[in-house]
């Protein structure tokens, strides 16, 4: 009889901290592997605790907790599959990111990271210890597993070491977040350690957001001479059964389920409505409100938000001045109808008369300027925090990268609230997502199909509206200029005369740089949102808020 090995894929959500139900989870998972008659049910990496958990991890109460679990777990999930699930642990006063794999209410074998990652949102040297490279275990049917945990994965070192030590399966469990373009990186890597080692490999990678992160699933197995043999969905929760047979050149998977991977905008696009939702259920919020302005940005966020949680948790707040165009009272309402969501409208004329009268005997005799359009900004704020408190909706804020980059908003103002779903979305982008979310619907959306945001909210010129006729372009160069100059200094490091030689005017690239080391004050008192790219503000650059240094280049 040619012999088999079934391993299940258990592709899950986990909630950092939660260790509880982050282990339901894994019972469950192995109940249907058991069902479907799995030899191994595998989880993805620091499934136990939640991935990434930052320092909680250093906190020893935190960790014995984990093993407390860990323990139980094995005792529960002793009769049947064997079930591989990661999660840290303590030896010899050293932490370790380790993955576990219980068998007969024991741990029958335990690989330890071997490279640690430390660099865009990691920095797991600061807190595990790199482990000696683990060899592999046997399963009862003879196959011969190897665990590279996610980054020893990226390298040849532990795949190679763990082959020549017998390894016949690479069983890899991951916790990679998405951005843009990575996917084809992460699969062609894995494709080169199963050329390298000529062995299968089966790629599990949790789902999910955590904060300003999000686990894009799609796990994926590879055959011998990297053949695509299973592909399984993005940004979905899934417990796949993937059967190998042992031929006479060693263990191949057979073909299965091979999900197809959206294009790259809707991909960010899901990305920041999963996020949304997954901060939403994991910080224990139901509802949202937001300003919407009748600009193009709250309008977007709108639409992420209905589609992320449902028109009914939704809602949207107009707070005109006497600058407030009708045609920006007009979309918005506008905007709001499309989604289905509730709209109210708190005119700001009377708080801000009161702001000026009391500021009036210290102002006496100065010009207006910035002062009083940042005034206009601030009540908007207070008063959309004000009904966040009374109602209990987590206040959702509006700024796209482009502004987030430039300081181009209100801190206390219009960056107030808990969460900014498009913080890492260039204005020029939104602008495309908008026409993306108007032209397509995936059953994943809570929100309606068709124009959910106006064409006129599109087409218009952005403003601010915070003084008579205001364009954004009074301020700040053509959004397309703009993004192009913030692309090469943010995401790409460039130096001002790479701006230069590009093409870009050598005054707009230094006003640029300018604005951007001059805001970082705002960037760290701002909102988290969804990491869309590998060069998002907070982790991924971390710069000091005092500095001085300007590129003279």
């Amino acid at each position: 009889m040619t012999k088999t090995f079934r391993l299940s894929i258990a592709q899950l959500n986990p909630t950092v901290g939660d260790i509880a139900g982050n282990a339901d989870q894994a019972r469950k998972a192995w109940a249907e592997g058991k069902a479907a008659g799995a030899d191994l049910v595998a989880l993805p990496e620091m499934f136990l605790v939640g991935y990434q958990t930052q320092d909680l991890v250093a906190k020893p109460a935190f960790v014995a907790d984990a093993m407390r679990h860990l323990m139980v777990l094995a005792a529960d999930c002793a009769d049947g599959p064997a079930l591989s699930i990661g999660g840290p642990v303590v030896d010899e006063e050293r932490l370790y990111n380790a993955y576990f794999t219980l068998r007969g209410g024991q741990i029958i074998a335990q690989a330890r990271k071997h490279f640690l990652p430390n660099f865009n949102v990691f920095d797991e040297v600061r807190l595990f210890k790199g482990a000696d490279i683990a060899g592999p275990y046997a399963m009862n049917n003879g196959a011969r597993i190897g665990n590279p945990i996610c980054e020893d994965a990226w390298y040849p070192d532990v795949c190679e070491a763990m082959v020549e030590s017998g390894a016949e399966i690479l069983v890899v469990p991951n916790g990679s977040p998405y951005f843009r373009e990575k996917f084809p990186i992460r699969m062609n890597t894995m494709i080169s350690r199963v050329i390298e080692n000529n062995v299968p490999m089966v790629y599990i990678n949790m789902v999910g957001g955590q904060d300003d992160q999000m686990f894009d699933g799609g796990s994926f197995v590879l055959n011998r001479g990297g053949k695509l043999a299973v592909q399984l969905p993005i940004m979905e929760t899934t417990v796949s059964h993937v059967d190998f047979q042992l031929t006479d050149d060693g263990w191949e998977a057979l073909d299965g389920e091979k999900a197809l991977l959206p294009d790259v905008m809707e991909q960010d696009y899901r990305v920041m409505v999963e996020a949304l939702r997954d901060y939403m259920r994991k910080t224990g919020f139901k509802k949202v409100l937001l300003g919407l302005s009748g600009g193009i940005d709250s309008a977007i966020v709108a639409a992420i938000a209905v589609d992320a949680l449902g028109a009914e948790n939704v809602r949207c707040v107009m707070l005109p001045s006497e600058y407030t165009s009708q045609a920006s009272l007009d979309d918005a309402a506008a905007a709001a109808n499309a989604l289905g969501c509730a709209y109210d409208t708190v005119n700001i004329a009377g708080p801000r008369a009161a702001v000026t009268e009391a500021l009036a005997p210290l102002f006496d005799g100065l010009a207006a300027d910035l002062t009083e359009e940042n005034i206009q900004s601030r009540i908007r704020g207070l008063l959309l925090m004000a009904q966040s408190n009374k109602f209990g909706e987590m206040l959702l804020t509006t700024g796209n990268k482009s502004e987030v980059a430039v300081g181009y908003a209100t801190i206390y103002g219009d960056m107030a609230g808990g969460y900014n779903p498009i913080k890492d979305m260039y204005k020029t982008r939104v602008f495309d997502a908008a026409r993306w979310r108007n032209a397509n619907h995936r059953p994943w959306m809570n929100g309606p199909s068709g124009e959910v945001i106006p064409v006129a909210i599109i087409d218009k010129p952005p403003s601010a509206e915070l003084r008579p006729d205001q364009k954004d372009e009074d301020s700040l160069p053509p959004y397309d200029v703009l993004d192009g100059i913030l692309d090469m200094l943010v995401d790409q490091e460039a130096s001002v005369a790479d701006c230069v030689a590009a093409g870009y005017d050598r005054d707009t690239v230094k006003r640029v740089e300018h604005l951007i080391y001059i805001s970082e004050y705002k960037r760290f008192q701002s909102a988290p949102g969804p990491r869309l790219s590998d060069r998002a503000f907070w982790l991924d650059r971390r710069y000091p808020i005092v500095n001085r240094w300007r590129d003279e280049s």
